[in-house]
């Protein structure tokens, strides 16, 4: 399952037109996360992030799953 987040993680703000905004992909081709940016500027400062240690998360899509926590 590939998770789309419209909000840059720099400014906070909401991408209203992702299609035409840059865009990371985390992840493999069939699960991960899409983030949008508001422009290229915050694109690369988050790729310029270093973070400590990486959390992997995982889903289950099936329909009886609940999420706990």
């Amino acid at each position: 399952m590939i998770i789309r987040t419209t909000t840059d993680p720099i400014t906070l703000h909401d991408v209203a037109d992702p299609e035409h905004h840059p865009c990371v992909h985390m992840g493999d081709g069939e699960n991960g996360i899409d983030v949008y940016f508001e422009n290229e500027g915050n694109r690369q400062e988050f790729l310029g992030m270093e973070v400590e240690k990486r959390k992997v998360l995982e889903g289950n899509a099936t329909d009886d799953y609940i999420a706990e926590g």
